[in-house]
C-alpha cells in the first residue's frame, strides 16, 4: 500500500499488459503464487487511502479491471476523506487550513488570494484600530421636564381667560376666573346667619339660658365654618399660574360664560427653563442605546443648529402609528 501511495498511482502485479503500472517491487515480494492490485484513495489532490485487491488464482487483473477499481477509488477517496476530517481535533484541522491558506498566499499562480488576504487585513486592523461614528436617528419631542395642569377648584361657571396655548405668564398672573357672584350672595348670607346666631348666644347667656345658649354657638359655629369655605373658594376663583412659564395647552376664549366641573383641566403648564428630549427610537434600534449616552439634536425651527444632548432614561415601548417604538429620555 505505501508503495502505491508514495507513487500515487495504481499499482499492480503481475503487470497489466495493457494498462501502465508504477514500480511493484513490493507488490511482487507480497504476491508469490497471488495477483495483487493497488489503487489509490485521492481527495482534493491527496492520497488518503489505499484499496488492494488480491485473486488467488494467479489471473492478472486487466486494465478494464484496474479502471474499475480506479473509479470507485475516485468516489471512495472524498467520503473517506470527509470521515477522517469529522474525526480529528479541531487544532489539526486549522494547522491543516492554515497550511493551505499558506500554499495559496506563495503559488504565484492565484494572486487573487493575496489581494484578498491583504484587504482582509486592512479591514480588521480598521475595524479594530479606527474610530468612528454610528448613529441612531430617531424622532424627537421637546416638552417641558415639569408639566403642571391648571384645574377647575369647584363647579361653576367660566368668566373670563385672558391666556391660552403659547402665551408666557408669569407667577401668580391670572390664567381663568370663575364667575363668583353666587359665591358672594351664599358669603352674605352665612354672615346673616352668623350675626343672628351670635344675637342669640348673647341672650341665652344674659337669661342664663343653658341649652339655648348651647344650641345657638353651635349654630353660630356651623355658619362660621360655612362662611370659611366661601372665602376659600372665592380665593381659589382666580386661576393663577403657579411658576413662570409657558401655557403649552388650553383655549377657553371660546368657552366663556360655559359650566365647569371640579377637577376638569383648563390648561397645562411647562417652565420655561426646564426642557426634555423625548425621543422615540424604533425597536430595531433600542439596543444601542443606553443611559449616559450623549447626541445632538437639530429642532426644525433651528435647522442649522445642533443641540447637545444626554440620554437619562428608556421607558417601555410602545405602539405608534403601527410600529413599536421605545419613549428615551433625555
Amino acid at each position: 500500500m505505501d508503495e502505491a501511495l508514495d507513487q500515487r498511482r495504481s499499482v499492480a502485479w503481475p503487470p497489466a499488459g495493457d494498462h501502465a503500472t508504477g514500480i511493484a517491487i513490493a507488490h511482487r515480494d507480497f504476491a508469490a503464487a497471488r495477483t495483487v492490485c493497488s489503487v489509490v484513495l485521492n481527495s482534493r489532490g491527496i492520497g488518503v487511502g489505499v484499496l488492494t485487491f488480491e485473486r488467488d488464482d494467479g489471473e492478472p487483473f486487466s486494465g478494464e479491471e484496474i479502471s474499475t477499481f480506479e473509479a470507485v477509488s475516485a468516489l471512495l477517496g472524498p467520503v473517506l476523506d470527509d470521515r477522517l476530517e469529522l474525526h480529528r481535533w479541531l487544532a489539526g484541522r486549522l494547522v491543516d487550513r492554515l497550511r493551505a491558506w499558506w500554499s495559496h498566499l506563495k503559488d504565484p499562480r492565484r494572486p487573487g488570494f493575496r489581494v484578498a488576504l491583504a484587504l482582509a487585513t486592512v479591514l480588521t486592523i480598521g475595524v479594530f484600530a479606527l474610530d468612528g461614528d454610528y448613529r441612531v436617528s430617531a424622532r424627537a419631542v421637546v416638552e417641558g421636564e415639569v408639566q403642571r395642569a391648571a384645574v377647575a377648584p369647584f363647579d361653576g361657571f367660566l368668566r373670563e381667560a385672558p391666556v391660552r396655548a403659547g402665551f408666557v405668564v408669569k407667577q401668580g398672573q391670572t390664567l381663568a376666573s370663575l364667575d363668583d357672584r353666587d359665591l358672594l350672595v351664599e358669603r352674605q348670607r352665612w354672615l346673616s346667619e352668623r350675626e343672628q346666631h351670635q344675637g342669640r348666644y348673647r341672650d341665652a347667656l344674659a337669661k342664663h339660658e343653658r341649652a339655648n345658649a348651647n344650641v345657638s354657638l353651635a349654630q353660630m359655629q356651623e355658619a362660621e365654618s360655612q362662611l370659611a369655605l366661601v372665602d376659600e373658594k372665592l380665593t381659589r376663583a382666580n386661576i393663577v399660574a403657579p411658576f413662570d412659564g409657558i401655557i403649552v395647552s388650553g383655549d377657553l376664549s371660546q368657552l366663556l360664560g360655559s359650566p365647569v366641573e371640579q377637577g376638569k383641566q383648563l390648561f397645562e403648564l411647562a417652565p420655561l427653563d426646564a426642557y426634555r428630549v423625548i425621543l422615540k427610537v424604533e425597536d430595531r434600534d433600542i439596543r444601542d442605546v443606553h443611559a449616559g449616552q450623549k447626541g445632538t439634536l437639530v429642532l426644525t425651527g433651528l435647522t442649522g443648529e445642533a443641540l447637545d444632548f444626554e440620554v437619562h432614561n428608556v421607558s417601555m415601548a410602545e405602539a405608534e402609528d403601527g410600529k413599536n417604538v421605545f419613549r428615551v429620555e433625555a
